[in-house]
């Protein structure tokens, strides 16, 4: 399902899937796609069918959450997805070493639920519309 992108000549790492319906995470992963094909991983939409079928989950689930499914079939969602990813990119590897320390870890993962629950209110207020 994971295929890998002729632009980086290797592997695919992963596939970062974000909510497809939400302005805000479409833009920001397409703004981010050329960084993540870069470094092997590619982006889908949870909305695909491949992305359901895969991870055999119920839909109001599914869209709780980003989510990576590594080449390796693992699955990583939330906050643990911006520290997967960063931690195999040089620049932002301090992003995932700062992040990684208790106290930090705990802000991440509150700060992402947060936004999380708040995306589409934000999206909409922002007139983010889903690309």
């Amino acid at each position: 399902m994971i295929a890998s992108s002729a632009e980086t000549r290797r592997p695919a790492r992963g596939a970062v899937l974000y909510d497809g319906q939400c302005g805000f995470c479409s833009r920001w992963v397409k703004h981010w796609a050329g960084t993540l094909a870069r470094r092997g991983f590619d982006i889908a939409s949870l909305d695909e069918p491949w992305v359901a079928a895969q991870l055999k989950m119920p839909r109001e689930e599914l869209f709780t959450d980003i989510r990576l499914l590594t080449a390796g079939g693992r699955l990583v969602s939330g906050a643990d997805v911006y520290l997967y990813v960063a931690r195999r990119i040089w620049w932002a590897w301090p992003f995932y070493a700062v992040f990684s320390l208790p106290g930090f870890n705990r802000l991440i993962h509150s700060g992402y639920r947060w936004f999380a629950r708040n995306r589409h209110h934000i999206s909409h207020a922002c007139r983010l519309q889903p690309r």
